[in-house]
């Protein structure tokens, strides 16, 4: 049995849950967002209580996709009542000297010591703001914003031996020493 199917998904005031057919409908003061899941599984929204129950119809109880299912489509309800209630952020470091990001229209350019700045489009329903060498990237939706985070850091990976490149705010670098000379 899944730990964390079996839990409801707490609704917060502010956040309202429809349900139609397959689809979950999640607004709040963030954005709306949407999800249909799979048949394997049931969703039911209860409004008296302030929350939505993921369950596992009997029939699908040994199927091993179901069960995996059950669980994902829980976590992916409760990071959509988070997201549309609180956000998700991202925080980006771009270390190198004379490195740094700016934002043209829906896109960021990225300089990182290559011949031209490096052009990442900017997702729609992702906001992204730049100061000096630090991107911050906000959205409801997690995935969106952690994907988005992810391609900006893929431009320039940081490297061990001086820890130039795009790391995420909180991530640590393990440097190495290098060559030694005259030993």
């Amino acid at each position: 049995m899944s730990r964390v199917g079996k839990k409801p998904v707490a609704v917060p005031g502010g956040v309202k849950v429809s349900l139609s057919g397959r689809c979950v409908n999640v607004e709040g003061p963030k954005g709306s967002l949407s999800f249909e899941h799979r048949p394997e599984v049931g969703v039911a929204v209860d409004d008296g209580a302030k929350q939505v129950s993921v369950t596992l119809p009997d029939e699908q109880s040994g199927s091993r996709q179901a069960r995996a299912l059950w669980g994902t489509t829980r976590a992916v309800i409760q990071n959509m009542v988070i997201g549309v209630n609180e956000g998700y952020r991202k925080q980006l470091e771009i270390v190198g000297v004379g490195w740094g990001a700016d934002i043209a229209g829906q896109v960021l350019k990225v300089n990182v010591g290559f011949a031209s700045p490096v052009s990442v489009p900017i997702p729609q329903g992702v906001a992204v703001k730049v100061e000096k060498q630090l991107v911050t990237i906000e959205g409801p939706d997690k995935q969106a914003v952690g994907q988005f985070a992810a391609q900006v850091r893929s431009v320039k990976k940081p490297e061990p031996y001086q820890g130039k490149g795009i790391k995420y705010a909180d991530e640590v670098i393990r440097r190495k020493q290098g060559k030694q000379f005259g030993a």
